[in-house]
């Protein structure tokens, strides 16, 4: 089985690298001694603070091999590198709303870092489809879940 490509830029990186060294060392500790605690009180059968420890111990052991996973597969964009003529991961790009001609401001990142309340939008997502590719003063037409909405690509920067 082909693993896939887990497209981030040098900072989003660092952030699952400090996620995994805390997820390790501090949450593996912590389930650890909530374990210790629930098993002093006995009978694991009916220890409710002993199941949900186990839950959460493995929840943090699969967010590990999550992060793992991620770390060794991944691919660093530059967002340096992300001006040019065409929109492409790593760009951002100043578009205006052409129905209520709003203008707004994201950047194109892989999945792994979308957080489109901070400006970073997937390149999977219908917007970063439907830009991926296009030049400064195109038009897009975005067919989102709420509807379609028509973008014009002010810059690329």
């Amino acid at each position: 089985m082909a693993e896939e490509t887990v497209i981030v830029t040098e900072e989003g990186l660092k952030e699952l690298e400090k996620e995994l060294e805390y997820t390790k060392t501090t949450r593996r500790k912590e389930v650890a001694e909530r374990l210790k605690e629930a098993i002093s009180y006995g009978d694991l059968s009916e220890n409710s603070e002993y199941q949900q420890a186990k839950e959460e111990q493995g929840f943090i052991e699969g967010r590990i091999l999550d992060l793992e996973k991620k770390i060794k597969y991944s691919k660093i964009i530059s967002g340096k590198n992300g001006k040019g003529t065409n929109v492409r991961i790593g760009s951002t790009v100043e578009i205006k709303n052409i129905s209520s001609k709003t203008e707004e401001k994201y950047t194109l990142v892989g999945t792994t870092e979308a957080d489109p309340l901070s400006g970073k939008i997937s390149n999977e997502s219908p917007l970063g489809v439907a830009l991926l590719g296009k030049k400064k003063g195109e038009t897009v037409v975005v067919d989102a879940p709420s509807g379609k909405f028509e973008y014009e690509i002010l810059e690329i920067l």
